[in-house]
């Protein structure tokens, strides 16, 4: 397969060539987002490059697609000291300490302690951590609606109940039929004023269950630079988890 890039504007198509023995040529994006496109041998190489221009915004629209439904990154833990994990926003050192009373985890002084039992259980380990991030998640997330929940109070919305769930192509999501906001756990990773954006964006949805303009509009007014909080969750969260 021969491998070749276009640019367009400041985004970089990256795409294979197979030469088959087809009439037409022919493009497909694959799951992985692998850009495949197939011709005949005889097909000059102008010609496939003027071909990928004329879709580069059926790629892009596609190919953002696959991006939004893949599975979160984790990285490999080992739950052990020295381990680096997130929590609203910055990076905190793993301490593990084996102890003989209640197993628990705590955050203390800049460090997070799990203090467990056998130090190299890592399914005990890994199950404190979850539960000590969803603890935490519940608390942050309940006392951030609470803060916010007045700014659209006056719009006639009522308000809804938090539930918690790993997800993996969004933050949030406002369950109108239950009344719900549902939150992603990961985002407890996130700095408060990036949590405050996901939960008004979904408490908006109570009001505007679209995109449309009267839905940014209102997000605007309550929250100016929503797009900013909305940038850092997406560059700088997500490569980090």
């Amino acid at each position: 397969m021969e491998r070749h890039r276009i640019k367009y504007g400041n985004k970089t198509i990256e795409f294979v060539i197979q030469r088959k023995n087809v009439k037409n040529v022919n493009l497909n994006i694959k799951p992985d987002m692998t850009i495949e496109v197939s011709a005949h041998e005889k097909v000059p190489l102008d010609f496939i490059y003027d071909f990928v221009k004329g879709k580069r915004e059926w790629i892009l629209k596609h190919v953002k697609h696959f991006e939004n439904v893949q599975p979160l990154k984790q990285s490999v833990r080992e739950y052990v000291s020295g381990e680096s994990y997130k929590y609203l926003g910055k990076q905190y050192r793993l301490r593990v300490q084996e102890i003989e009373e209640e197993e628990t985890v705590k955050y203390f002084r800049g460090y997070i302690y799990v203090l467990v039992k056998d130090a190299t259980n890592l399914s005990r380990k890994a199950k404190l951590m979850d539960e000590w991030y969803r603890e935490k998640a519940r608390k942050t997330f309940l006392e951030s609606l609470n803060k916010l929940y007045p700014s659209v109070r006056k719009y006639g919305v009522e308000k809804p109940i938090i539930d918690l769930r790993v997800m993996k192509a969004r933050w949030g999501s406002a369950l109108i039929d239950s009344h719900t906001i549902l939150l992603n756990t990961e985002l407890i990773k996130a700095p408060k004023h990036c949590i405050d954006y996901v939960i008004l964006h979904e408490l908006i949805h109570f009001k505007y269950n679209d995109h449309s303009e009267k839905f940014y509009n209102m997000l605007y007014s309550l929250m100016p630079d929503w797009e900013k909080r909305k940038k850092l969750l997406d560059e700088e969260i997500v490569r980090d988890l």
